[in-house]
């Protein structure tokens, strides 16, 4: 049997500059049988249509609800809670989310999306042929949110969102920053992020996996993307989040989990 090669991505948040830039990756790959998505699709960014649209082309793709999905399509983000900010920059960084939000569900549901991220399901499970169990979710086994698996949480810390989940091989996103481990038995891969990467490096990543009969190999893949080209088109169409995501996307402004473990 020939080698499968599928590609796992997760968290574009509606970036399309970044996600065309990992699928001509997988192109320059050989290509792939099957597209893995973890969710997390359209928000935030600055072509959330667009993404859907492109992601929805995939052959072979099975997709997942990240958080945001769910936020978007069923209304269910969690209400802002400006007194918890404690600088004035993180005042405003909330005040921008909750706009973009707003704005990106009004664009998913004024073009009919929204029936569609609704239906996504919590996670999904597959065996490979090598007889690998793999189970995909967003964050953590029966979860699209909470803390998700994060750089340097310590394994005994990490190891209670992920027991008995019945699988050799889980594949998660959520907190934008690619990892390898080992929980309770089961290899934990989280892919990282597309569209918003959080790691120092500031690089787009997603996962090949490449798996025949006998072998599973799981190969990290880190790209640059043009920035320029999103903070033009951020500023060309007045997005409410954009002084936000150009801050993530230049490394100067980084969600507060991210501040606090980089200084443990």
């Amino acid at each position: 049997m020939a080698a499968l090669n599928i590609a796992v991505l997760s968290d574009i948040h509606g970036n399309l500059t970044a996600l065309e830039t990992a699928l001509a990756d997988v192109d320059a790959r050989g290509g792939a049988d099957a597209f893995w998505v973890l969710g997390d699709l359209a928000a935030m960014g600055y072509a959330p249509l667009a993404v859907l649209e492109r992601l929805k082309q995939l052959p072979n793709a099975r997709f997942i609800r990240g958080n945001t999905d769910r936020y978007i399509a069923l209304n269910e983000r969690p209400a802002t809670t400006l007194p918890s900010a404690s600088t004035p920059e993180q005042v405003m960084a909330s005040v921008e989310v909750a706009q973009s939000f707003s704005w990106t569900q009004g664009a998913v549901w004024a073009a009919g999306w929204r029936e569609w991220l609704a239906a996504l399901p919590l996670e999904f499970r597959e065996t490979l042929p090598n007889g690998a169990r793999v189970l995909a979710v967003h964050a953590s086994p029966g979860a699209d949110d909470g803390v998700g698996l994060r750089p340097h949480t310590p394994d005994a810390e990490a190891a209670p969102l992920f027991a008995n989940v019945e699988a050799d091989l889980v594949l998660v996103g959520h907190t934008h920053w690619p990892q390898d481990r080992v929980l309770n038995g089961a290899r934990v891969i989280n892919v990282g992020s597309v569209g918003l990467p959080f790691t120092p490096d500031g690089l787009a990543s997603y996962v090949l996996l490449h798996v025949d009969e006998t072998r599973l190999e799981v190969e990290f893949r880190k790209l640059e993307f043009d920035r320029e080209a999103i903070f033009a088109q951020l500023e060309a169409i007045h997005h409410p989040a954009k002084n936000l995501i150009t801050g993530l996307l230049r490394g100067t402004h980084l969600p507060p989990w991210v501040r606090v473990e980089a200084v443990a």
